[in-house]
């Protein structure tokens, strides 16, 4: 198998589980319906982990165009082999979208809010204020591709790494999740809302393409600058690379403070 093909497999087998929780906890007549946070995250902290299982021995499983584009930076990753991984990540998580809305064909429209619909397939903000989305999902993706190369430089029990990374998952989604849904990755918003743009879902709404910018540059800025400062840090490693990175960022943060200063 390609590592174009595994990361096809891979992310699909992610979305299906993780666009699938939040479709039990979300939609009406599910069993699942109204389970919280909490079983969304370790939903999601799964669906990870079971997704590097199936082919992290194929492609790495990166599943993640942040951590792709984080670990190319940083040498890790060639980059010849950069756009087949995100355009595999990006098919497999259309692909796997389409799997839940299939697998959930009764429930749609049965008194769901159209936001609630998109919620299954897409993140959005809990308080719409978009340089402090953006710096949430920058923050969010940076702990998950700094942490990623920290797990990656121990010596685990073979097998163990995938359900530390799901643990990882866990970690994020409880602490940092709440502000924006953490999609800690472009494929996985990007993905999903094609598919809720595409499908003839029942009593779907807007697909908020306005927001939809945030889960896909806050995570890239994120990961680049999460692999570039664990190789600063523990490598002695510097690129101009990290340098613009830690500019932008402080460009963000400086504009999420101006932006909630101005609503205060």
């Amino acid at each position: 198998m390609s590592d174009f093909l595994g990361e096809i497999i891979g992310t699909m087998l992610l979305i299906i589980l993780g666009n699938g929780v939040n479709a039990g906890v979300t939609l009406k007549k599910s069993y699942a319906e109204s389970g919280g946070w909490i079983v969304i995250t370790i939903g999601w902290g799964l669906a990870v982990t079971l997704g590097i299982y199936a082919v992290g021995r194929i492609s790495g499983a990166h599943l993640n165009p942040a951590v792709t584009l984080g670990f190319a930076f940083s040498g890790a990753h060639k980059w010849t082999e950069v756009l087949p991984y995100i355009s595999g990540q990006l098919i497999g998580a259309i692909l796997g979208a389409t799997i839940v809305w299939l697998h959930y064909l009764p429930h749609w429209g049965k008194a769901n809010e159209a936001a609630s619909q998109l919620g299954v397939f897409a993140t959005g903000p809990a308080v719409d204020s978009k340089w402090s989305n953006l710096l949430s999902e920058l923050i969010g993706t940076f702990v998950l591709v700094a942490g990623l190369m920290t797990i990656g430089a121990n010596e685990f029990t073979e097998g163990l790494n995938p359900l530390v990374v799901g643990v990882l998952i866990v970690a994020i989604g409880m602490s940092l999740g709440g502000t924006t849904g953490y999609a800690i990755n472009p494929a996985r918003d990007l993905g999903p809302r094609i598919a809720h743009f595409i499908l003839p879902i029942k009593g779907k709404g807007d697909s908020n393409w306005s927001y939809s910018w945030i889960p896909i540059v806050g995570p890239i800025l994120g990961g680049v600058l999460g692999a570039l400062m664990y190789q600063w840090m523990f490598e002695g490693v510097t690129s101009p690379v990290l340098y613009v990175s830690l500019v932008l960022t402080f460009g963000v943060i400086g504009m999420a403070v101006k932006e909630n200063g101005a609503k205060a």
